[in-house]
């Protein structure tokens, strides 16, 4: 075991891990949480107003991810520090996050307790998002899926194709962004990353009506599309995890009502930020709270899929976990030692010894 901290900064860590390995990776780390392995505890924030940064729209914003993973002998923290916007962009309610930011992923042994990896969050998270929407349809997509919706056009959507792709035979792909001007340029730039028909609609519905899946990848604080536009059969993914603070979906609530099977990443997760996607439709009778199932259950089989070709099933990929970063970080930093990358730091900088007067 090495003697110290690898610190692994965005651009040291780019290329070096694929869409595969991910998936394996992070479908192993859900395996073991449904198994009641590995082990989480739900997403956290702060917001704090920024004095003379706008009309209350302006925050310091905190965000706090932990969880372990016994087949990597890891135990994941993702923290940021950072700035959240809140505007209004053609119609919709948006986040953003302006300026510099730290994002960071604190690796450490399970088994010695040490810190061995200190790595940027920016690169990593756009890859264990889509793996975790690859494995949500992987279980639940039909076989045949071969034209995928997708919303957004930024790095998050840019993994998701590539992780439909991994999972789903994708032929043709209708891409929707409110910008009229960038859907032509994103629609080529897809195209060339994954090797398909990546055509530019002009109309949300155009995204939603005759596909096989429906991913959103925004950061819109309101539905995207209707969910009468919905053919039967479709798989949707719901991107936004909504915390207690501002409340956010993508999908309307059509979309669950009509859903015949509800997935998640963590359900406990759904009930302490009251996400309206699903909080919503519960109260008004859409959606009982004994149907939506977690994706641990679904990779195990506690729960299966779907149950026929005409049923629409929805993974709300609705919080990052802890988990996600163990796997996706442990490979990261294992795949960073063996090319020789990234800074070293010596681990007694970061490590209390019990031979002092120190305990936790």
């Amino acid at each position: 075991m090495a003697g110290d901290v690898l610190v692994l900064t965005n651009a040291d860590m780019e290329g070096l891990l694929t869409i595969h390995e991910c998936i394996d990776a992070v479908e192993t780390a859900f395996r073991q949480l449904g198994q009641q392995v590995a082990r989480t505890i739900p997403r956290s924030r702060i917001y704090l107003p920024l004095d003379g940064a706008g009309p209350g729209d302006t925050y310091y914003w905190f965000n706090n991810i932990p969880g372990a993973v016994p087949a990597f002998n890891t135990m994941a923290l993702r923290i940021d520090s950072a700035q959240v916007r809140i505007r209004e962009v053609a119609g919709l309610r948006r986040m953003e996050w302006p300026g510099d930011f730290a994002g960071l992923v604190l690796l450490f042994h399970l088994d010695t307790r040490e810190l061995y990896g200190i790595v940027h969050d920016h690169y990593l998270s756009p890859l264990r998002v889509a793996a975790t929407t690859a494995i949500g349809a992987k279980y639940l997509a039909r076989s045949d899926a071969r034209v995928l919706g997708l919303f957004g056009a930024g790095e998050q959507a840019k993994a998701k194709l590539l992780a439909a792709c991994a999972v789903r035979p994708i032929e043709r792909v209708k891409l929707y962004i409110t910008t009229a001007e960038r859907r032509r340029q994103a629609a080529a730039e897809l195209a060339r990353l994954a090797g398909v028909e990546v055509e530019p609609v002009s109309h949300p519905r155009e995204a939603v009506e005759g596909c096989d899946m429906v991913f959103c990848a925004t950061n819109s604080n309101d539905p995207v599309f209707d969910g009468t536009w919905l053919q039967p059969g479709t798989h949707v993914v719901h991107n936004i995890g909504s915390d207690f603070f501002v409340k956010r979906q993508e999908i309307d609530e059509e979309t669950v009502r009509r859903a015949g099977v509800v997935v998640v990443n963590l359900k406990q997760q759904v009930a302490l930020d009251e996400q309206p996607a699903l909080v919503n439709a519960i109260r008004r009778g859409y959606l009982a709270w004994a149907d939506i199932h977690e994706l641990g259950e679904l990779v195990i089989r506690k729960i299966h899929g779907r149950s026929n070709d005409y049923e629409i099933t929805l993974h709300d990929n609705n919080v990052g976990m802890g988990i996600q970063f163990a796997a996706v970080g442990a490979l990261v930093v294992e795949k960073a030692r063996a090319q020789g990358r990234g800074t070293r730091l010596p681990l007694d900088l970061f490590m209390t010894r019990r031979e002092g007067v120190y305990a936790p």
